[in-house]
């Protein structure tokens, strides 16, 4: 059952007993961590997944496992996408429309955490527009190759409490930058997207659900200084401590990329549709005004508003000036 899972649940638990075969997938992001292990997972099980990377000489030496879990019944194929570049990205998205080979199941994993302060290929702050920007030009554009039944799962985090989207500002001309204000950012519209999408392509039976995969020692803290890293776990531990809550402990990537599998196979969709999910369950709001370290669950509500969302839509579109 869907309810019998949580924290420590690995991809293969969740996906125990589960036939894939026949479905297709895409996952961003597969040239390391959680893609990779994403991909693996759904192609062990039958599905047939195109993983899409940015480098995809890396991403080939990095999917090899991927491809020989696949040979149990289902398939795997890389396409070149880089989300830091609108052109990459319409590219990538002109090229699966011309193939019009539908999918089941569309993972938007791909991402980049705490980055020094930069500008993507078109010009915006690199997070925002590589987490979200990116993504929301992809999956609208491969929308009507999600058929009924389909799934959208973005990526999210708990980091999305940093920080709530900035509509006025969202290239920091006119804020000082903080890497994790704007990782929250990226974060936050990652969910509001997740909110947007349900809401627009639910009546077609299309859901959509954000996910954080908890903490995991991947490729994305590439960025983090190592004694940072240290004193935010010692603090993040002082935190739950206090509350009577046990150590923090990292996931392992299996366990990482559980969630993400769970909401987009598992679990039932009407109860992920439009939801934030973690520990492979559906996650609870809490309020602004309580206080909850970077690791403990839950969602600020601010990230599941609609009125919120569609306003981040509008905003989005005006800054890709492209209209979904």
């Amino acid at each position: 059952m869907a309810d019998d899972f949580g924290a420590t649940s690995t991809t293969d638990e969740v996906l125990a007993g589960v036939s894939l075969t026949g479905k297709r997938v895409l996952v961003t992001g597969v040239s390391a961590g959680l893609g990779v292990e994403t991909a693996r997972a759904l192609a062990a099980h039958g599905a047939y997944v195109v993983g899409a990377a940015r480098d995809l000489h890396k991403a080939q030496a990095a999917t090899a496992q991927v491809r020989a879990d696949a040979r149990q019944g289902g398939g795997f194929e890389l396409v070149e996408l880089d989300l830091a570049r609108l052109a990459s990205v319409r590219a990538c998205a002109d090229a699966l429309n011309a193939r019009a080979e539908p999918f089941d199941l569309v993972i938007a994993n791909a991402g980049v955490m705490a980055t020094p302060f930069g500008h993507t290929a078109d010009g915006f702050e690199t997070q925002f527009g590589t987490n979200h920007l990116g993504h929301f030009v992809l999956v609208n554009r491969i929308a009507p190759l999600m058929r009924a039944g389909a799934r959208l799962v973005t990526l999210a985090s708990s980091g999305h409490r940093f920080s709530d989207v900035d509509l006025d500002d969202p290239n920091f001309e006119h804020t000082p930058y903080d890497p994790f204000v704007a990782y929250g950012r990226s974060k936050t519209a990652n969910i509001l997207f997740a909110v947007a999408f349900d809401q627009r392509h639910r009546a077609h039976g299309v859901r959509a659900t954000a996910v954080h995969p908890g903490g995991i020692q991947t490729e994305l803290g590439r960025h983090m200084d190592p004694a940072q890293l240290e004193a935010m776990v010692a603090q993040i531990n002082q935190q739950r401590a206090a509350s009577g809550e046990a150590p923090f402990a990292w996931k392992t990537i299996p366990q990482g990329a559980a969630t993400s599998v769970w909401a987009g196979v598992v679990a039932p969709a009407d109860a992920v549709g439009g939801r934030y999910c973690e520990n492979c369950h559906v996650g609870t709001i809490v309020p602004d005004d309580v206080t909850i370290s970077a690791i403990s669950e839950g969602v600020r509500g601010y990230a599941l508003d609609p009125a919120h969302a569609e306003a981040l839509w509008s905003r989005s579109e005006e800054m890709v000036g492209e209209r979904f």
